[in-house]
């Protein structure tokens, strides 16, 4: 009775900057005397500069500078367009060193990685038991690409070194680690050192890095000025540090009253956390850490030690691999003939938000109902980052095309600071997520991300976006999280959808029409 703002839609500040034009993100920065500056990087992932060629760069009128950085090569520029300019006219030879792998190459190394021993991750119950004395057991194989962050903003960032001071403007999500970034780079003191942070054209966990802050900061040092790096859509897309792919394999048991009794999970991916820890978490989250009362459950990780940088993605691990687990629930399902509502209510049972959640959606979007002619629904949950999400997609295939019609989210954040936010995360996670499941993949060829711009890295259109309905619970619960836990739920509901309406199962991202063919399909 005491809220007069909390759990309100009140205006927020920055809208009217942001609508006007008049925000400052990081490729607006404008400093006195500032010079504007591109890197090329090397194609392949572990190479490094062994020549460089300038002579035709320097030619280019309004080039001033062309200055070898630890990650590459900077043109630095009175403006940005003679530096993109001077870039396209750079040699460079580039020793590439030894990784060579293209994606067939990774994704049949991650399969024999499976076939060998894992780290447990968790484990309750005994499987192996289970699973000798299963009425029914199922074994199948998923897999997930990398995604590129592709966001609006490419990589920027401003720098300034001075003799006893270094100041930054950039857009991140990491203003304590630039900060730290630049006193090593500089030798100066953390407190020599300040960080500006901008307005972010798109986040995602891309800017948790400082690689681009890294450009700035040892190209202002070598031409001793302030200078704007700005990358280009390629070099953005090809250097990203990319969501990991993953290769999971998975047995389940069935009783003979088609209860599941039985669940084991092989993860094979490349780690992002660092540490010494045998199992990286965000590769096993959104599995390890399920609510499903399954009673025997064992969840093994195989890490992949690879050259292609990896790091967070929105919602980060259960993106994937609620993907995997939502799927194969509605596999189990399926194999049981019960309906998969019904079967995740009935595993639900002691986890009550989450299960109240997945009734609501079912509820609302018409579960149980006959669906419009020529669609069908598909239904999943996850709890990530705080926040507990269910989503129910309508689908239909229209010449051979998936059209997502309809979403109905129902989610839990506890208690509601703005609800207008929620909804605004909630429909955009939706178009995020299902942007991946559609159409995201980066392939690696030949020791190299393959795509480099959205004519081959597409994002969803307007024209394909569905009508997203929201319905937020009223909680007192402690706040959790709504960026993230709206992305995960999307894959796997529009591929369980699919499945009803086609029969054809969907195992690996992203979705391909000929996955639905009479000759596609799990």
């Amino acid at each position: 009775s005491e809220f007069t703002l909390i759990g309100t839609s009140v205006p927020l500040v920055d809208t009217k900057e942001k609508v006007s034009g008049k925000a400052v993100y990081g490729a607006d920065v404008r400093v006195p005397g500032m010079l504007f500056a591109t890197v090329v990087h090397p194609t392949v992932f572990g190479a490094k500069v062994a020549s460089v060629d300038d002579r035709q760069a320097r030619a280019v009128p309004g080039v001033r500078h062309v200055v070898q950085v630890s990650q590459g090569v900077s043109v630095v520029a009175d403006n940005t367009w003679a530096a993109l300019k001077g870039a396209r006219a750079l040699g460079v030879e580039w020793d590439n060193g030894r990784f060579a792998m293209s994606s067939p190459e990774i994704f049949a190394h991650f399969a024999k990685l499976a076939e060998g021993p894992g780290v447990e991750a968790k484990r309750v119950g005994d499987v192996d038991a289970a699973m000798s004395g299963a009425h029914r057991k199922m074994q199948v194989t998923y897999e997930a690409p990398y995604l590129a962050h592709a966001t609006m903003e490419p990589m920027n960032c401003t720098a300034w070194v001075q003799r006893d001071r270094c100041e930054i403007w950039v857009p991140t999500q990491n203003p304590q680690g630039t900060q730290a970034a630049a006193a090593r780079l500089t030798g100066l003191p953390a407190d020599a050192v300040t960080v500006h942070v901008t307005y972010l054209g798109c986040g995602w966990g891309r800017r948790s890095r400082t690689d681009f802050v890294q450009d700035a900061v040892e190209t202002s040092m070598k031409v001793g000025a302030p200078v704007q790096v700005l990358w280009t859509r390629e070099e953005d897309m090809q250097h990203d540090f990319y969501l990991p792919a993953a290769h999971l394999r998975l047995q389940g048991a069935l009783d003979a009253n088609g209860r599941p009794t039985a669940l084991r999970v092989k993860i094979v991916a490349q780690g992002i956390s660092g540490g010494r820890d045998p199992v990286d978490g965000p590769a096993v989250a959104g599995i390890a850490d399920m609510h499903y009362a399954i009673p025997n459950l064992l969840v093994e990780y195989a890490r992949a030690e690879l050259a292609v940088p990896v790091g967070y993605w929105r919602s980060v691990g259960p993106s994937q691999n609620t993907f995997v687990l939502e799927s194969f629930i509605d596999e189990l399902a399926h194999a049981a003939r019960r309906d998969p509502f019904e079967l995740r209510r009935s595993l639900l049972a002691g986890h009550p938000r989450l299960r109240h959640v997945l009734e609501l959606a079912a509820d609302r979007s018409g579960w149980g109902s006959e669906p419009p002619e020529g669609r069908a629904r598909g239904m999943a949950v996850v709890e990530d980052k705080g926040g507990l999400v269910a989503e129910v997609a309508e689908v239909s295939l229209d010449k051979g095309k998936v059209r997502v019609h309809r979403v109905t989210c129902a989610v839990d954040c506890g208690q509601i600071i703005h609800p207008g936010i929620v909804e605004a995360q909630m429909v955009g996670s939706v178009v995020a997520g299902l942007t991946a499941a559609l159409y995201g993949e980066i392939t690696i060829e030949r020791g190299r991300a393959k795509q480099g711009n959205f004519h081959d890295y597409p994002l969803l259109r307007i024209g394909e976006t569905p009508q997203v309905t929201v319905h937020i619970v009223r909680s007192r619960e402690e706040p959790g999280g709504v960026g993230e836990p709206g992305v995960p739920p999307i894959a796997p509901a529009v591929a369980n959808a699919l499945f009803a309406l086609t029969g054809k199962r969907i195992r690996r991202l992203p979705i391909r029409a000929e996955m639905l063919t009479a000759s596609g399909g799990g």
